[in-house]
């Protein structure tokens, strides 16, 4: 890992959602159609540059574990979502100004608007942890030029890390299991679903839509602990597939 690229994408990542941040209030304060489409025109290249800046971190990071590597999927999660919010507003306003249009561009509003609500927290949350273990990281990365850290210590300081995240997951699931032990059943009914659909690997929202239970995500990866699915990263995103529709 560059730690010095890192933390120039981090920079820039926060220089950028600060400013997506100033911006974003005229979604819903603004009224004209065509002022609105330049301001979402405008939020919608920021959030590309962002989701850039997201996937380039993660790629870099990929491969360390524990809170750099999870905060980088979060921010990439997060980025991802946004852009396809601001997305579906930009396809609405090219449609017209009938009253179909503009009910379902008042929609489009809610959404984002309600999306928008754990975004930012989510954002400033990532990359400030981020920033953090990367600080505590470059003092083994990198000291003096002429020395490096024994790949030895790296890959058990990784494998630590892991495990504290592991760790972290197991004890989510169990107070599900404990809590509502229905909700574990219905996870994997709906993942069955979707493969009894042909969808061999499937997203942790559309387990949560088919199954309705609330972040279904921490049952599937409780559930990837126990062997009981598999996981997959797929476009900086886990994707599950439950063992019993496994090719062997």
């Amino acid at each position: 890992m560059d730690v010095g690229a890192v933390k120039e994408k981090l920079s820039r990542l926060e220089e950028l959602h600060s400013t997506f941040e100033r911006d974003f209030p005229g979604v819903y304060e603004e009224k004209d159609p065509e002022v609105l489409m330049e301001r979402i025109r405008a939020l919608y290249a920021l959030s590309g540059q962002k989701l850039e800046l997201a996937s380039a971190l993660y790629r870099e990071v990929g491969g360390i574990g524990g809170r750099v590597e999870e905060g980088a999927k979060e921010l990439y999660r997060n980025e991802h979502q946004m852009k396809f919010r601001l997305e579906e507003i930009l396809s609405i306003l090219t449609r017209g100004q009938d009253y179909d249009t503009r009910t379902k561009l008042s929609t489009a509003i809610d959404r984002v608007a309600q999306f928008h609500r754990i975004y930012d927290y989510a954002v400033r949350k990532a990359l400030a942890e981020m920033r953090g273990e990367v600080e505590g990281l470059s003092l083994l990365f990198e000291g003096e030029k002429e020395k490096k850290v024994p790949t030895g210590i790296m890959e058990e300081l990784g494998k630590v890390k892991r495990l504290e995240v592991e760790l972290e997951t197991l004890k989510a699931f169990l107070f599900r299991l404990y809590a509502h032990p229905g909700d574990v059943h219905k996870v994997e009914d709906a993942l069955r679903n979707w493969h009894s659909r042909g969808l061999l690997w499937v997203e942790a929202r559309n387990v949560e839509k088919l199954s309705g239970v609330e972040n279904a995500g921490e049952i599937l990866e409780g559930l990837a602990l126990m062997g009981v699915v598999e996981k997959k990263m797929r476009g900086g995103e886990g994707v599950y597939r439950h063992r019993s529709f496994s090719s062997g």
